[in-house]
């Protein structure tokens, strides 16, 4: 049938920080590796970009093209940067990320949060009272430890 939303009461809340360990909690929001292979991956990319460039086969591709993806390029490095210094923070008013716009959300506007643990990334998706779901990486042991405690307080009960 249809499943109901459990929102916790503010003891059950207290109870979650408490469990959390002393906040501010906060951590890297990606692991290392994935942002070493993100530089190297880049870092590749722009060899092959110079080398076709600087041969007889970068003559014949359009301005365009080359501005395009020269752009694109541009782009993945402003991603990766923004990867590189990304911070994850749990606090008594919510959880917050740095990233190329701040993301937060106060406990209160939490009203489901699901823990995804992927091979790349640990995210934590909070489903908002105003219906947007808001995503945050987990770099750290720490950080996904407490994602998997807020998914289980904040979980959809049928």
């Amino acid at each position: 049938m249809f499943s109901t939303q459990h929102t916790p009461s503010e003891e059950e809340r207290s109870q979650l920080l408490e469990a959390i360990g002393p906040l501010p909690l906060r951590g890297v929001a990606w692991p290392a590796w994935i942002k070493i292979l993100a530089w190297l991956v880049l870092g590749f990319i722009g060899l092959m970009i110079a080398h076709t460039a600087a041969g007889p086969a970068g003559k014949t591709v359009s301005p365009m093209v080359a501005g395009s993806i020269l752009l694109c390029f541009v782009a993945l490095v402003v991603l990766a940067r923004y990867m590189l210094v990304s911070e994850t923070r749990i606090t008594h008013r919510g959880i917050e990320q740095t990233w190329i716009s701040r993301r937060e959300v106060a406990w209160e506007d939490i009203q489901f949060a699901k823990f995804i643990p992927l091979v790349a990334s640990k995210r934590l998706v909070c489903f908002t009272s105003k219906g947007r779901p808001v995503v945050f990486q987990a770099g750290t042991r720490e950080l996904q430890v407490a994602f998997a405690r807020i998914a289980l307080v904040y979980r959809r009960q049928k």
